[in-house]
């Protein structure tokens, strides 16, 4: 290595490790961590969920982090083509943290349902839109990197549409769409994911 490095003057790739059991460690946030808006804010809502493995167990040290649009489909950052805008919500953030690092091995965040967001030219009012949906990162022991996937909701009329929804196989759709949480009320949801084997969730490359 010492000879390349002289060769090229260029430092080689720190290799990876897994992120080992003590994920939680410096990463869980607490309980602010899990608001991407403030509790009591109209319409909110929580959703939890266990992230499991391939034989279905839960894992307790699992980190799953949310990102995503306010209710108006819009971005409070420069990244957004059509410009950074303050969320529609005061104390909305648009990102939460939360780890499986608990008794029942679930994460949970609340939040509010984002509108729905261009697909393509922004540009075009006639384009195609995304239906609403959390875009979700997840890190676990184990695992070199982190996956992402998607939360959409089930009764949204737009995901019939939805591109990037429409370019999974219709077998396995289910797996991005949350159900309704009877145990955490009315407007709770649940979202289980699943990193491997039998009924894994849809993870997409970024």
């Amino acid at each position: 290595m010492s000879e390349q490095l002289a060769a090229n003057g260029r430092l080689g790739l720190t290799p990876s490790q897994t992120v080992g059991p003590f994920l939680a460690i410096g990463l869980e946030w607490g309980d602010s961590g899990r608001l991407a808006v403030p509790e009591g804010t109209p319409g909110a809502f929580w959703i939890r969920g266990q992230v499991l493995d391939g034989e279905g167990e839960p894992l307790p040290d699992a980190l799953v982090e949310i990102w995503q649009a306010d209710p108006e489909g819009r971005f409070d950052h420069p990244d957004d083509p059509r410009g950074a805008r303050p969320a529609a919500v005061p104390g909305f953030t648009g990102f939460a943290r939360s780890s499986t690092w608990n008794d029942t091995s679930t994460w949970s965040v609340h939040t509010l349902r984002p509108g729905p967001l261009p697909a393509r030219d922004v540009e075009d009012p006639d384009g195609p839109l995304e239906a609403p949906h959390i875009d979700v990162s997840v890190l676990a022991r184990g695992m070199l990197d982190r996956v992402v996937t998607r939360i959409y909701f089930p009764d949204e009329p737009l995901n019939d549409t939805d591109p990037v929804l429409s370019s999974v196989p219709e077998e396995r759709r289910h797996t991005l769409l949350a159900q309704k949480d009877a145990a955490g009320g009315s407007e709770a949801w649940r979202f289980d994911i699943t990193l491997q084997g039998a009924g894994e969730t849809v993870f997409f490359e970024v």
